[in-house]
């Protein structure tokens, strides 16, 4: 196949281009390479997918999706078979004082997707969401049948909106559409403003770290590999209509046309302070904590229902956050060269 991975120096993205490389698809990656967090990370991520003895397979281009003319151009052009649409402006506590540039890039820019992919009958649209959709909603676990129609930040507000214009297509135009709400990735080659990342390079640099509410927050962390491993076996069976949809007690999760939704994440929720103590243990050093209070925009909880996900497409998230925060220090001291003391008992 030949397949668009959008966000394709992203955090999920380049892990993701990896693994389709691996599997023998040619890969045409799309990223506007941003400031949003340090772009020599991101070229970085590049670099390592050019190291690759496959990477003859891979074609980068430089594309900012909010450019309507650009995205035409490259749809008309690339001869794409699949699409794997990562690409957005992330981030929950950069949505309050930034809301157009979610706009731009998570309203406008996946309406570009959306009309490349039917202008040039895309065989499957896979896209991110996200569990910030469930915002308010506290029942446990999330599910995809219930719930996230009460978002909490503009970020979670624009990706809800992603599903329902996913919807929409998928009614007009035919258009299989599959999204996943992901559950607080981690991993190698993180992104710089998620939690793991900003406590290591505190913790290494003796410096406190910020935990919000006190710490009293559960996250279903999840680490990278599994993630992609779901993605892959979600993009290789296009979205269907769900034959016993009924409209009369609609399902939020299926439809009468080709879309669907799934949580993608661990499965499990882990204490905050765990988390941070997994890390300390890691690092052989301790914290310098500093409380504060709830953040605007965020949540108390998340906690994935996997039923589906692992019904349809056989997934297991496998990986601890032990061993996922281990392979994080690991690279994170072979990338920026910052050794960790002797592990704590």
């Amino acid at each position: 196949m030949r397949v668009l991975v959008t966000g394709a120096a992203g955090f999920i993205g380049s892990a993701t281009t990896h693994r389709l490389l691996e599997q023998g698809e040619v890969v045409i990656g799309l990223d506007n390479l941003n400031a949003y967090y340090d772009p020599a990370l991101k070229e970085a991520r590049l670099a390592e997918i050019r190291s690759r003895d496959d990477s003859d397979r891979f074609e980068f281009i430089k594309v900012d999706i909010a450019d309507r003319e650009a995205m035409e151009s490259l749809f008309e052009t690339a001869r794409i078979d699949r699409v794997v649409h990562l690409a957005a402006q992330a981030g929950v506590r950069y949505s309050i004082d930034h809301p157009h540039d979610y706009a731009s890039s998570n309203i406008t820019g996946f309406l570009n997707v959306l009309e490349g992919c039917r202008h040039q009958n895309i065989e499957h649209l896979l896209y991110a969401s996200t569990s910030s959709v469930y915002g308010s909603d506290t029942g446990m676990p999330f599910s995809e049948h219930r719930g996230g129609n009460h978002p909490v930040s503009f970020y979670a507000a624009t990706k809800r909106a992603n599903e329902l214009m996913a919807h929409s297509y998928a009614n007009l135009y035919g258009l299989p559409c599959t999204g996943l709400r992901f559950f607080t990735v981690y991993g190698p080659w993180g992104r710089p403003d998620m939690a793991l990342f900003l406590f290591t390079k505190a913790i290494l640099a003796g410096k406190p770290i910020n935990v919000f509410n006190h710490g009293n927050h559960q996250r279903d962390f999840t680490y990278v590999d599994d993630i992609v491993s779901g993605l892959i076996h979600a993009l290789a069976r296009p979205a269907t209509a769900n034959n016993t949809y009924d409209p009369a007690n609609p399902d939020p999760a299926t439809s009468n046309v080709p879309w669907r939704i799934y949580n993608i994440g661990n499965g499990q929720p882990v204490d905050l302070m765990h988390f941070i103590n997994v890390l300390e243990s890691k690092l052989g050093r301790k914290a310098d904590i500093n409380n504060l209070p709830m953040q605007p925009g965020d949540v108390m909880a998340t906690w994935s229902n996997m039923d589906d996900l692992s019904r349809d497409f056989d997934y297991t998230a496998s990986t601890s956050v032990e061993e996922g925060v281990e392979k994080f220090v690991d690279w994170y001291v072979a990338h920026y060269g910052k050794e960790p003391s002797t592990p704590t008992p």
